[in-house]
């Protein structure tokens, strides 16, 4: 694995690629397809992307392989959704993505990631928040071994389809 490197405004397309091919690779077969395109055309783009990379309250961190491919990245910022009644939001950040190629999984990098991630958040709040699909066991699994826990639900539309997903905090 190599380094942990932050990403840059040239990085946007390859970043938007990866994600939209993560998502798809992962949920794609619970949607429409057209519900899913249209989803992904909005979600992450590449110029929203290069706007975020620009606004200093982001950060996206990668970590390539040898030829330079992306194994893995993790978007952290403001949050920018509505937390379950009760959720203090003043000094919070969150977690908006953390993706990981298939062939990266289990090496490393979703850890070296996330404790990227953590430190980044640490910096800036006393909260970290992100959202987990209800039926990613793996993933919820793996935030809790970091600390997450579960603090309420939350709807996550693609298209006309609507998922349930769980908000997991992490108290800083």
């Amino acid at each position: 694995m190599t380094a942990i490197q932050l990403a840059t405004p040239g990085d946007a397309e390859a970043i938007a690629a990866f994600a939209n091919g993560s998502f798809t690779h992962t949920f794609g077969h619970i949607y429409d397809p057209a519900d899913l395109a249209t989803f992904l055309a909005d979600w992450n783009p590449p110029v929203r992307v290069r706007a975020q990379l620009a606004d200093p309250g982001y950060a996206i961190a990668l970590v390539r392989d040898e030829a330079a491919a992306i194994l893995g990245y993790i978007k952290m910022g403001p949050v920018d959704f509505d937390l379950p009644a009760g959720q203090p939001t003043g000094d919070a950040v969150e977690l908006h993505q953390l993706y990981v190629a298939d062939a990266a999984k289990g090496t490393g990098v979703a850890v070296a990631l996330m404790e990227w991630g953590i430190a980044w958040a640490r910096e800036r709040a006393s909260i970290l928040y992100l959202t987990v699909f209800t039926e990613n066991d793996r993933a919820k699994a793996f935030y809790r071994r970091h600390g997450f826990y579960d603090v309420g639900r939350n709807e996550f539309r693609v298209g006309n389809h609507v998922d349930e997903d769980r908000f997991f905090r992490l108290d800083l």
